[in-house]
């Protein structure tokens, strides 16, 4: 019997990926099972999954045989503290990756998700401002390929500069060319002590806050309409450095300090996968307030890092009106120098839609597609262009 015999099992009700059903759904408990899985499974076509919480994300596959799940590829392999690193399996929860003692991962990723989906997404939060995305914190990565030969990248050294650096290749592939296994990612210290400051700003105030003193690990806007706009800056350090900063930056945006976060820290505005339009937007930082405003006019909410231009924005959309909002914000955020990319829409109109827009470079991401997966195994349709 193959590997694809003992571990596969018929799939069940919520085996579904953006609308399509799986037959099949296989959980290999190591990299080596998972190899042999790939291997055996070469005529049929592959959805990867982790903790699910980005799986309906972009167009629908076209075709879906096996979803691959990681769950039982879990658990911390080796957290060095005198390093600053830890090496974790993909299907490790953020949840436990968020409790490492006296250190962090800085990835304020939901903490159902996984490392490896994680890594898969490259995703971020509001932390991105200081500590950077997944692609900046992983240093190394083991990868299955689409041919079930097992691949590794990078080490368990920050300064690791030896061969390839392919983790930056697989970081936001979306699942397109391999299955991660394994993620060797970079720690940080806990701070010592935080703060927030919350404003009813305007949106302009951001770049107040970016030319300041402040040193901000975080700078979020939230925006809906008929609601005032409200900023939120997160603040690290020590307690006196952080409570003197503070105060200044309160004074500046007519702000108070606060303990926690508000409800709406580090969650998206409308969760891709239900019926709503949902949006990952990208700006030059002065483009800003632009973006923000033209979502706002559309009927989104619209929220995320006006510190680093990354904002989602999303509400419930008429199926008919789907195709003039989306080109709307893609217009709006073409114009502030980034580009809008379609995390999910109503089930109806998806086909009316290119949910990743233009993208630079996509010949170049062809060829690496056909290079890594020629059969076009992996997540067919699911990536920019049809990938």
């Amino acid at each position: 019997m193959s590997a694809l015999d003992d571990l596969a099992v018929g799939a069940g009700d919520d085996d579904v990926v953006a609308g399509v059903p799986a037959r099949l759904v296989a959980a290999p408990a190591t990299a080596e099972e998972a190899a042999a899985l790939i291997a055996a499974s070469r005529h049929l076509t592959v959805v990867i999954r982790g903790g699910g919480t980005k799986i309906q994300y972009g167009p629908p596959p076209r075709g879906l045989d096996l979803i691959i799940d990681t769950r039982r590829l879990a658990g911390v392999v080796e957290h060095a503290a005198g390093d600053l690193i830890t090496v974790v399996r993909a299907g490790t929860p953020m949840a436990e990756l968020h409790g490492l003692p006296g250190q962090q991962l800085a990835l304020d990723a939901p903490p159902a998700a996984t490392a490896g989906g994680t890594v898969a997404a490259n995703a971020s939060g509001p932390r991105r401002l200081r500590y950077g995305t997944a692609r900046d914190l992983l240093i190394g990565i083991t990868v299955v390929r689409p041919d079930g030969r097992i691949t590794r990248s990078g080490g368990k050294v920050v300064k690791n500069v030896a061969g390839y650096d392919l983790g930056k290749l697989y970081t936001g592939s979306q699942g397109t060319l391999g299955l991660i296994t394994e993620c060797v990612f970079r720690l940080h210290p806990v701070p010592l002590f935080t703060a927030f400051v919350r404003s009813n700003a305007a949106p302009t105030h951001a770049a107040n806050v970016l030319a300041g003193q402040s040193a901000a690990s975080a700078l979020e806007i939230n925006a809906a309409p008929g609601a005032a706009p409200e900023i939120a800056v997160l603040l690290e350090g020590t307690e006196a450095g952080v409570r003197d900063r503070a105060a200044g930056l309160a004074r500046l945006l007519d702000g108070e300090v606060t303990d926690t976060p508000p409800p709406w820290w580090d969650t998206p505005p409308w969760p891709a996968g239900d019926a709503a339009l949902a949006l990952k937007l990208t700006s030059t930082l002065s483009g800003v307030p632009a973006v923000v405003g033209a979502a706002v006019g559309a009927g989104l909410t619209i929220r995320g890092s006006a510190g680093t231009g990354v904002l989602h924005a999303g509400a419930p959309v008429p199926v008919a009106e789907v195709p003039e909002v989306v080109a709307l914000m893609r217009a709006a955020a073409t114009a502030a120098g980034g580009h809008a990319v379609v995390l999910s829409a109503p089930e109806a109109a998806r086909d009316a839609v290119d949910m990743w827009g233009p993208v630079p470079g996509l010949d170049l991401m062809r060829r690496v597609k056909e290079r890594f997966d020629p059969d076009h195994r992996f997540a067919p349709g699911r990536f920019v262009g049809g990938i």
